[in-house]
């Protein structure tokens, strides 16, 4: 027993609180013997170890002079474990199983074929639908998980390997490009138009005029007054009929006859392609941010993360090309408001 003063009393301290640990063994010493123990034998450890029987045993001397026992002892021509070396080799073996798991799942985690995306919901329906359509004509066999929600994801945590963000939420990720920047414009349904003739921007101020809303942490689209004020008119007297907080589903409405919606153009062209919906005047205004496609580090070290990473870029450089009216449309609307505006 030792004491520790404190005040004027003397308390008594158990000695083994002052004992220090032994060194540990060298780690090469501790993988062969757990090998020459599981193994069965030197010369399979030896095999195992891509190293000689003679360098097996020069490390079971090694870790036996390192912890002052011995481990193992002679019966015959094998070796055979001695009551120390059976406690010790129960104790460590639950550590190399450990790391065997943890090295198993890095090389599944590594070769896993299968890409997870997240995207905020309406782009995920609109924009990225036919794009992993072409993704996975041509690479089949690398799937991949779409999820769409409004929540910007813990990647690694989450298992997500890609996020597509917009505006200020990029800072949330420490890998991340900008994709493109998107522009809105007014759409209905080829029947609609027809019932509802547009030769000029007025004609749209009577609607029905269809809404998004968007979440308050985002920058808002242009509004349906913005676009009225580029035209030269003045809003609308009274408030759009119908408001949907999902773009894609203000969209549909407008595609259902529902009216006239602002959409952005990275979401119409499938539809405008298909005839469903009908740009009458193509005035288009820019969003006030940006589209970016954050990443998780490791995802480029494995099977496809970078051809997935590269495709997506390319297609959104195409699509920067035809918000901006760089590219045209691949159905472009009929009207005579267009060919004048």
């Amino acid at each position: 027993m030792k004491g520790r003063l404190r005040g004027n009393a003397v308390f008594a301290v158990p000695e083994e609180r002052f004992a220090v640990s032994s060194p540990l063994p060298p780690m090469r010493s501790l993988q062969v013997f757990e090998a020459v123990v599981r193994c069965g034998s030197v010369a399979a450890a030896a095999e195992e170890l891509c190293v000689s029987p003679g360098a097996i045993s020069q490390q079971i001397h090694n870790i036996e002079k390192v912890l002052n026992v011995l481990l193992f002892e002679r019966a015959g021509r094998s070796l055979v474990l001695t009551s120390w070396g059976r406690s010790y080799y129960e104790r460590i073996r639950f550590a190399f199983d450990h790391l065997r798991s943890a090295q198993d799942a890095l090389h599944r985690a590594r070769l896993k074929p299968g890409i997870v995306l997240s995207a905020l919901p309406s782009l995920a329906i609109r924009w990225l639908r036919s794009l992993l359509l072409q993704w996975r004509a041509s690479h089949p066999g690398a799937g991949v998980r779409l999820i769409g929600t409004d929540e910007e994801a813990v990647l690694r945590d989450e298992q997500i390997d890609f996020r597509i963000s917009y505006g200020a939420d990029v800072r949330n990720y420490d890998h991340f490009v900008e994709l493109f920047v998107d522009t809105v414009v007014p759409v209905c349904s080829a029947d609609f138009l027809k019932a509802h003739p547009v030769k000029g921007p007025a004609d749209i101020v009577n609607g029905p005029l269809i809404d998004i809303d968007w979440d308050v942490r985002h920058r808002p689209a242009p509004s349906w007054e913005e676009w009225f004020r580029s035209a030269g008119l003045p809003p609308p007297e009274s408030a759009a009929d119908l408001t949907f907080s999902l773009s894609s589903a203000g969209i549909d409405a407008a595609a259902n006859g529902g009216g006239f919606v602002l959409a952005q153009i990275a979401m119409i062209i499938d539809e405008v392609a298909s005839g469903r919906l009908v740009i009458p005047i193509d005035r288009r205004i820019t969003m006030p941010a940006p589209y970016f496609l954050a990443w998780d580090r490791a995802v480029l070290d494995r099977p496809y993360g970078e051809e997935f990473r590269a495709f997506i870029i390319a297609a959104a450089r195409r699509q920067a090309a035809q918000s901006a009216c760089r590219m045209p449309l691949l159905a472009p609307a009929s009207s005579e408001a267009n060919s004048r505006m």
